[in-house]
């Protein structure tokens, strides 16, 4: 039997978004033209463009992220205990703490916590905007969440990221 092999490559994408969203897209794909076709598809549909790369991943640091839930959690007693572990930065919203370090320091960082007794909701690496976009306008609330739902779907999609602050909306 004859032996079929695929290889599979990353490519990473970025673009704007309706109302000037900056968008990464990260791929794993056997194909690069269907993927860059598929993508710029839903880029022009949606009110969007791709760019060249480099055109917003300048606007995102990597960062290492821990999520933690808030439930019973002692805020004050976590916040020490990351910054002493090395974390760069902490924040909550009530529901969840979240605690950023150098991408460097996620290993040591999440050693030290979890030999603390914190247990960890998810712990990766992640891509944090600079800045963040507010949309406004209906149709471009429209258009994003349909962009986003699109380049989710997407089988050789891995990772989407993005700077809508899509919170309150």
């Amino acid at each position: 039997a004859a032996v079929v092999r695929i290889v599979f490559d990353k490519y990473v994408y970025e673009g704007y978004g309706p109302g000037g969203v900056a968008v990464i897209v990260e791929t794993l794909t056997d194909n690069r033209n269907r993927t860059a076709g598929d993508l710029r598809h839903y880029f022009d549909k949606y009110g969007g463009n791709l760019g060249q790369t480099g055109s917003v991943s300048w606007q995102f640091q990597r960062k290492g992220l821990f999520v933690i839930e808030a439930d019973g959690v002692d805020e004050d007693a976590l916040m020490e205990a990351a910054l002493e572990a090395g974390a760069e930065d902490f924040s909550s919203d009530g529901d969840i703490f979240e605690i950023f370090t150098l991408p460097e320091d996620l290993d040591s960082v999440r050693d030290e916590l979890e030999n603390k007794g914190y247990v960890l909701a998810s712990c990766d690496t992640d891509k944090i905007p600079s800045n963040y976009v507010e949309l406004t306008d209906e149709e471009d609330i429209k258009k994003m969440n349909l962009l986003l739902e699109h380049l989710e779907e997407n089988d050789d999609v891995v990772n989407v990221y993005h700077n809508w602050n899509a919170d309150d909306e």
